[in-house]
């Protein structure tokens, strides 16, 4: 398993933007998929967006047009770009990691983002 620790969360006013940021413990190159998940109060996690090596990323309705996830292989880190944030995107931010397509899966503790109205 990858050890995962996400940071970059906060405060924001809606429309403004947040870039969250999730460093695995080791090379991120060959990882099967990497993404990340959300939980608002009260709802269940929820995909957000995920890369799968050598594929397309894939997103959420939500946020098309307005999130984007990246990884930066030399910093083995994966980012969540969040644009035009909203009041409904408020809920703690989760990374997620599995190192090949039958491997456990990795989970961050979170990071909590809350967009103000």
């Amino acid at each position: 398993q990858v050890q995962l620790v996400e940071s970059g969360g906060g405060l924001v006013q809606a429309g403004g933007s947040l870039r969250l940021s999730c460093a695995a413990s080791r090379s991120i190159f060959s990882i099967y998929t990497m993404g990340w998940y959300r939980q608002a109060p009260g709802k269940q996690r929820e995909l957000v967006a995920r890369m799968t090596h050598g594929g397309n990323p894939n997103y959420v309705d939500s946020v098309k047009g307005r999130f984007t996830i990246s990884t930066d292989n030399a910093k083995n880190t994966v980012y969540l770009q969040m644009n035009s944030l909203k009041a409904v995107d408020t809920a703690v931010y989760y990374c997620n990691a599995r190192s090949t397509p039958t491997s456990v899966e990795s989970w961050g503790k979170g990071t909590p983002v809350t967009v103000s109205s």
